[in-house]
């Protein structure tokens, strides 16, 4: 049962999509091919997309994969403001929800994760709220978005209905439902990026179903041998043949052709060739869709030492961090009151995406550290280990002092007038103590 609630969240089959007849207009190679559309609307390639056909197009499972994997193993902690600073929440009950269990059936990995995919698939995330008697988030249960719908009754208030297994309609208000929404027209509900570029994807099915029925009926030879006149006995001449020349241990090998024998080889066709930049294309599109760098799905065409890790980068700034930024304060709406929202807030830590290699680490560190906003606990903090003692110390660069004290002072040789002295415990003394 895993992620769904016992008496409200369980599946049932989603009802039959529309079909319609479109025209095919994709390449002949394309049009012999005999489609299977498995449910969803059709598309000119004649293939039918849905949100759970298009999973089988491998550039869109590694897509959805990657970004629900990151987003779900980032950590996620509640924080309380408390003056010039911030602190976890560990006391309060949307803590333990958000980091840990949502609930008593699934890890806060699995929660996130399924969500994320139904984000990145519908466009839309639902999860039931239950409250405890003070008002506080104690569970969240995943809903599917297949089945929910979402409209705004006469009040002009928000209305969710989700269908459950036995046909009956459960209606929630909206303070019952975590709705974390995709990009949107109206607001209310998210764009399923799957139904609006279902051509990409429908000719990316189209591709990958052409591409098995070539390899599992061809019966294409690798190559000819062309003999003049008539010959008795054509398979001994092919036995001959393999035994000398088949396999990758004999590859390479000189071939001595007698009585104007000529071997031929066959390549591959120009439609077949389409066909591999048709799926070679596919793959970057689908990339596109996602905002996906292709590196990451295994596409390392144009990948190079020295710009993968900066694709990496841009990937957390302009792929990762718009998701965070949905999830924040859709958690901020939804699971805190109007009073907790000015004390607390929910945020997703990246500094793991973001650091680069060890050698630029070690360098950023150096810098924080010799110009006084890093200590050594905070360093040691920031690569997971231990604080030592006397690590909380601020320290700064002996040649860095106010032009002020230069010009009252003359040179910047020794200890200069109106520079305190730093304590062994980072804290200022006057001069002279």
């Amino acid at each position: 049962m895993g992620l769904f609630k016992k008496n409200h969240a369980r599946s049932r089959d989603a009802p039959e999509t529309d079909k319609r007849d479109v025209p095919k207009k994709l390449e002949d190679f394309i049009k012999s091919v005999d489609l299977d559309e498995g449910g969803g609307s059709a598309t000119s390639a004649g293939t039918a997309v849905s949100e759970d056909t298009a999973m089988r197009t491998s550039a869109v499972y590694a897509c959805v994969k990657i970004l629900a994997e990151t987003v779900a193993s980032l950590p996620l902690h509640l924080f309380k403001k408390e003056k010039n600073k911030k602190v976890k929440a560990e006391e309060h009950p949307l803590f333990s929800c958000l980091y840990e269990t949502p609930n008593g059936e699934t890890t806060s990995f699995n929660f996130r994760e399924v969500m994320m995919t139904a984000l990145l698939l519908w466009g839309n995330g639902y999860a039931r709220i239950i409250r405890d008697k003070t008002g506080h988030v104690k569970e969240l249960w995943y809903l599917r978005p297949d089945l929910m719908e979402v409209k705004r009754g006469e009040s002009k208030k928000l209305r969710y209905e989700y269908s459950d297994e036995s046909g009956g309609v459960i209606k929630y208000r909206p303070e019952q439902i975590f709705h974390v929404k995709g990009l949107s027209f109206d607001g209310i509900k998210g764009l399923s990026p799957i139904g609006q570029m279902k051509e990409a994807i429908g000719l990316a099915l189209a591709t990958e179903q052409y591409g098995a029925t070539f390899f599992g009926n061809g019966a294409r030879p690798g190559g000819v041998i062309e003999y003049p006149g008539t010959l008795k006995d054509p398979e001994k001449l092919r036995e001959s043949w393999n035994k000398v020349f088949q396999g990758s241990k004999n590859a390479n090998k000189t071939a001595v052709l007698e009585g104007g024998a000529k071997f031929h080889t066959i390549g591959l066709p120009p439609e077949e060739s389409q066909f591999l930049q048709t799926r070679k294309f596919q793959i970057n599109e689908i990339c596109r869709i996602f905002r996906v760098p292709p590196h990451l799905v295994g596409d390392l065409e144009k990948a190079t030492f020295s710009n993968i890790e900066h694709q990496s980068i841009e990937f957390v700034q302009h792929t990762i961090r718009p998701w965070l930024v949905r999830w924040e304060q859709e958690i901020s709406r939804s699971l805190l009151d109007d009073v907790e929202r000015t004390k607390y807030f929910a945020r997703f830590n990246v500094d793991g995406l973001l650091r680069g290699d060890y050698a630029s680490r070690m360098n950023g560190y150096a810098t924080g550290r010799q110009n006084g906003w890093l200590s050594a606990n905070d360093i040691r903090e920031l690569e997971d280990m231990n604080p030592i003692e006397g690590g909380d110390v601020y320290l700064v660069n002996g040649n860095m002092v106010d032009p002020k004290i230069k010009k009252e002072g003359g040179g910047f040789g020794g200890q200069q007038k109106g520079i305190p002295n730093i304590a062994d415990d980072g804290t200022a003394e006057p001069n002279g103590k």
